[in-house]
């Protein structure tokens, strides 16, 4: 059921919730220059976020393992080299930003160790319309980034993927799921699901071929239990099951899914009709239907 709902200055896109606290921040799509600090329980906007002149939001961000920093992605406008902005969250404050590693980051998570992957997506866009200008020389990675944000280690996509920009995390064990984005010819197969554990080289999982092209070459949200990962695509109509190894389990299929995130029993997917699923490997089962039209990301808030 919907507690509150808030008017957002202009289209949202994910969100970071608070490891303590009762407080999630909703940020700007790409590239955005606002973010909204919000009181989970009451739906009072507690603080409005702004990224310093020439700075945009990049849809993401994610808190310190105490609460008391906020990191964002955010590139430079006229680039779309990628920072790490860094707000103290006592007043939320703007202390400093971090080099991403790459060009246009993306998601990003913090580790169990405190260190941070960050997802640069590898695209160069215009600050004003969103053009993508280096769809022919991207190069997409993986960065791994102290816990004072230095760069610890940098994996990369084999050549034959670099247009397969590496969007969306989920934290698995001690590394990440990832979910890409193809950016090349269409009537080619290529996979969506990554798993990267630092230290290791980053595998690339494909389906059967028969699903090879269900997801149409794009990811929109990615989840994780212990042992399931789910992959939504908004453009196929589509929720992919992985088991932990990244072994193919199954396809659901719904129009226009894209939010997905774990729970106790599995999953639960959102859609822009405005249903609401619960998600396990034997299919999707209505939770509730409204008005409210999902877009691209559900994030879990935990009790404090």
């Amino acid at each position: 059921q919907s507690v509150f709902q808030i008017p957002l200055p202009a289209r949202g896109h994910a969100a970071a919730a608070h490891p303590s606290l009762p407080q999630a921040v909703a940020f700007a799509r790409r590239p955005g220059t606002f973010a909204l600090v919000i009181d989970c329980f009451s739906g009072a906007v507690l603080h409005q976020l702004t990224p310093p002149a020439g700075r945009q939001f990049n849809g993401h961000g994610v808190y310190s393992d105490q609460g008391d920093l906020l990191m964002t992605s955010e590139v430079i406008a006229e680039t779309a080299e990628g920072r790490i902005g860094l707000w103290d969250t006592k007043a939320y404050e703007r202390i400093g930003e971090w080099a991403s590693g790459g060009i246009g980051p993306h998601d990003l998570k913090r580790l169990a160790d405190g260190r941070i992957v960050v997802a640069n997506g590898g695209i160069q866009t215009d600050p004003n319309d969103r053009t993508k200008l280096n769809i022919p020389d991207m190069r997409p990675n993986l960065s791994l980034l102290s816990i004072a944000g230095q760069m610890v280690e940098q994996v990369e996509l084999d050549p034959d993927l670099r247009q397969n920009s590496i969007r969306h995390l989920a934290l698995l064990g001690d590394g990440v799921a990832f979910a890409m984005q193809w950016e090349g010819d269409p009537s080619i197969a290529v996979p969506q699901l990554g798993l990267w554990m630092p230290g290791r080289p980053a595998q690339v999982l494909s389906p059967p071929q028969d699903q090879s092209f269900a997801m149409q070459g794009y990811a929109g949200s990615i989840a994780a239990t212990a042992d399931r990962i789910a992959l939504t695509s908004p453009k196929g109509g589509a929720l992919m099951i992985f088991d932990a190894a990244g072994g193919y389990v199954a396809t659901h299929r719904r129009a226009d899914l894209s939010g997905v995130a774990s729970n106790a029993d599995g999953f639960i997917a959102t859609d822009g009709q405005g249903a609401v699923w619960s998600c396990d490997d034997s299919g999707l089962a209505t939770l509730n239907t409204g008005k409210t039209l999902w877009d691209n990301h559900l994030v879990r808030v935990a009790a404090g």
